[in-house]
């Protein structure tokens, strides 16, 4: 079965970190973009941050600038999203979506474009 699978999220308190990660099985991901997204509730889905195939480039939304750092490790798989400084206003659902297209990854188009997209994590950030 082709699918992305989110980890890592949970709850945490103001100032803390979690390490989010997005497995492909059923596909490699050498050969895909990578975007984060979020959704929190009553909100639109948003972009996040974005990885290119070969770890190249990488984008960031203004919000988490500083804070958060996207990685990936094509030996496993995996894409990983490290969130430091986390505040309340970063709750939401993560996911995490993958495609050949950079320019759709890199502008963070729309969500239902992307070739594979995961079911999303639970980040709540609380004290």
């Amino acid at each position: 079965q082709l699918q992305l699978v989110e980890s890592g999220g949970g709850l945490v308190q103001p100032g803390g970190s979690l390490r989010l990660s997005c497995a492909a099985s059923g596909f490699t991901l050498n050969d895909y973009c990578i975007g984060w997204f979020r959704q929190a509730p009553g909100k639109e889905r948003e972009g996040v941050s974005c990885i290119s195939s070969k770890a190249t480039s990488t984008h960031y939304a203004d919000s988490v600038k500083g804070r958060f750092t996207i990685s990936r490790d094509n030996a496993k798989n995996t894409v990983y999203l490290q969130m430091n400084s986390l505040k309340p206003e970063d709750t939401a659902i993560y996911y995490c979506a993958a495609d050949r297209e950079w320019g759709l990854c890199v502008l963070f188009g729309p969500w239902y474009e992307y070739k594979y997209r995961g079911q999303g994590t639970q980040v709540t950030v609380s004290s």
